[in-house]
């Protein structure tokens, strides 16, 4: 049975395909505006979140994304090393920006991957749930 108002279950819905494109958005051109991984991954983290908020199930994988974690922060250390020795300093110009989105996509998905986990933590093994 669901505890929280109608009103609120249906707008996290309508709200949530914005909140991720814009989300995405914010990861995607932090190269150009201010903003970019962490910002852009708070926004994806809120949207993991409000959906435990709103629907409590204990369904989650938080294993799996402790795993994807990992696997984000080794690719966020492997990727400058991967520029540093392929990119010559003569053809490193094109490279600038494809190194930036990169760079922003994973830091945003670590960032959200990292603060899922803090607030599962909390929820399930803090909150007395496990």
């Amino acid at each position: 049975m669901n505890r929280n108002s109608e009103i609120i279950a249906r707008m996290t819905v309508f709200l949530f395909p914005m909140i991720i494109v814009f989300g995405f958005y914010i990861i995607l051109n932090g190269h150009a505006s201010p903003g970019g991984g962490f910002q852009g991954g708070a926004m994806l983290a809120s949207v993991f979140i409000t959906r435990y908020l709103v629907y409590p199930v204990e369904d989650f994988q938080l294993k799996m994304l402790q795993i994807m974690e990992k696997i984000l922060f080794l690719g966020i250390v492997l990727v400058p090393v991967l520029f540093l020795f392929v990119g010559q300093p003569q053809n490193a110009g094109w490279l600038h920006l494809p190194y930036l989105i990169l760079m922003n996509l994973l830091i945003g998905l670590k960032v959200c991957a990292g603060l899922v986990v803090i607030f599962f933590r909390f929820v399930f093994y803090e909150g007395g749930k496990a």
